[in-house]
């Protein structure tokens, strides 16, 4: 059976899409970044033959939870700005092997290179995610610039950068109800800040890396890249805030309680003082 052009694919195309967007807000310079989106068998299969596989490439993680599942993962090196002009260099369609000590390349990385060298970080997350929510399927990391700014000057205290968060946009508690997690800094590229940030992913979609960047989580590109971009969003306000004088007035906790109510969402337990 002659199998469809992959570059046409809803999943090569929604991560051309997404990473150019990424680039173009500013959130990925250079080859910071990195996206890994889980793929069903059957999702592949009128584009591949999964049974070709290209070449096998060890990995630093035991992702055995994971066996057989698919994915389509950023490369180690790229720069998200060349995505969508070559995306067989610059992407890869990867599958774990049996035994999770290594994924199986199915298409692209057409150089010789790798998946991103924040593997075990998205494997490790979407380990977590899955045990939370089957439907969650994607896991987005960029360095967001105002929320990376905010690390530098605000409380990385959950609750407290949380509440700052929900005050400063109405939006935020509605996208955003469970509230955001908090790792120390910690090497990237590393198992340890991969099991961190797992952690944190049972807890909440979104976990920040102090002085780094943002680890966010969904269902698809586009919940995935409107969550991170909600939060940037708050983050941007607050820098306009503290620019203009700091802040004189802020959503109240019983605005905050009313909006719950009216969206049909369940604020952080302990989070709201009433």
């Amino acid at each position: 059976m002659t199998k469809k052009e992959i570059l046409t694919s809803p999943f090569v195309e929604e991560m051309c899409d997404t990473t150019r967007n990424m680039y173009e807000h500013g959130w990925d310079e250079r080859n910071g970044g990195n996206i890994s989106y889980l793929l069903s068998e059957e999702e592949v299969a009128p584009y591949l033959d999964v049974e070709d596989v290209k070449r096998t490439i060890p990995i630093d993680f035991d992702a055995i939870a994971l066996a057989g599942k698919c994915f389509i993962v950023t490369g180690s090196g790229k720069y998200f700005k060349n995505v969508h002009k070559d995306p067989e260099t610059n992407l890869g369609v990867i599958r774990v092997g049996n035994d999770g000590s290594y994924v199986e390349l199915l298409w692209g990385y057409k150089d010789g290179s790798v998946p991103t060298s924040e593997l075990p970080s998205h494997f490790q997350s979407h380990i977590s995610r899955l045990e939370v929510d089957l439907e969650n399927r994607v896991i987005m990391h960029c360095h967001a610039t105002h929320l990376l700014a905010m690390t530098f000057t605000h409380s990385m205290e959950e609750k407290e950068l949380t509440r700052k968060l929900w005050q400063l946009c109405t939006e935020c508690l509605v996208v955003f109800p469970e509230g955001v997690s908090t790792i120390p800094w910690i090497v990237p590229g590393t198992n340890e800040i991969g099991e961190a940030t797992s952690a944190k992913m049972k807890e909440t979609r979104l976990v920040i890396w102090p002085q780094h960047g943002v680890y966010g989580a969904g269902k698809d590109m586009d919940e995935t890249f409107g969550l991170i971009e909600t939060v940037e969003k708050a983050a941007e306000v607050y820098t306009y805030v503290q620019a203009q004088g700091g802040m004189k007035t802020s959503i109240s906790d019983e605005n905050l309680k009313a909006l719950a109510e009216r969206f049909e969402v369940v604020p952080r337990e302990g989070y709201l003082s009433i």
